[in-house]
C-alpha cells in the first residue's frame, strides 16, 4: 500500500514536495541502515529490522518522489496501545516537517487499529527529539533506568512518553 503526501515547501522558493508511504520490506532494509548508522551511536541491526518485518509489526517508509529514503518508523501493535519502536529522519531532511508527517501516520494507523494510545521512549540526551514529541502531544508518564547502552559501557535511562487518542 503506498499514500502520497505533500510537504510545505521550507521557503517560497522551493516547490511543494511529494512524499510516498510504503511499507518496509527485507530489500529496503540497506537504504534504512544507510541512515540509521548515519545518526546513531547504537543502531538497529539487520537483525532488528527483519525480525520486526516478520513479526508483523507496522513498518513503514516515506519515500520522495525521487524514490530516495527520507525517514521511516516501526510500530508495534497490542491489546490497549502501540508502542513506537523506532522512528527516524535522515539527517538532511530534519527539521522539514518530515518526523511530524511518520508520527501522524503512526497516529493513524493506531486509530485505524482502534487502539486508546502510542507509547515510546526517548533519551534524556535527545532533548530535540523530546520537545517534538512533547508538543505533538506526547507526556512522560515514567523512566526505564538503564534502558539505553551508551558510551564507556555505561547505560542512559529512557523517558517513557504516551500519547493518548
Amino acid at each position: 500500500m503506498s499514500m502520497v503526501f505533500s510537504a510545505p515547501p521550507a521557503s517560497a522558493a522551493e516547490p511543494i514536495r511529494e512524499f510516498r508511504f510504503c511499507r518496509m520490506q527485507p530489500s529496503d532494509i540497506s537504504d534504512v541502515l544507510a541512515i540509521e548508522n548515519d545518526l546513531y551511536p547504537f543502531p538497529w541491526t539487520r537483525g532488528n529490522f527483519l525480525d520486526s518485518i516478520s513479526s508483523n509489526y507496522e513498518t513503514w517508509l516515506l519515500r520522495d518522489e525521487a524514490g530516495a529514503l527520507v525517514g521511516y518508523f516501526l510500530l508495534m501493535l497490542s491489546v490497549d496501545d502501540a508502542h513506537l519502536l523506532n522512528i527516524t529522519v535522515h539527517r538532511d531532511m530534519q527539521g522539514q516537517g518530515i518526523g511530524l508527517l511518520l508520527l501522524d501516520k503512526a497516529r493513524a494507523i493506531t486509530r485505524e487499529k482502534k487502539l486508546h494510545a502510542m507509547l515510546l521512549e526517548v533519551r534524556p540526551s535527545n532533548a530535540r527529539a523530546e520537545k517534538i514529541y512533547r508538543q505533538y502531544g506526547f507526556t512522560c508518564i515514567g523512566v526505564r533506568k538503564g534502558y539505553y547502552p551508551a558510551p564507556n559501557n555505561e547505560r542512559e535511562d529512557a523517558i517513557v512518553m504516551k500519547l493518548v487518542l
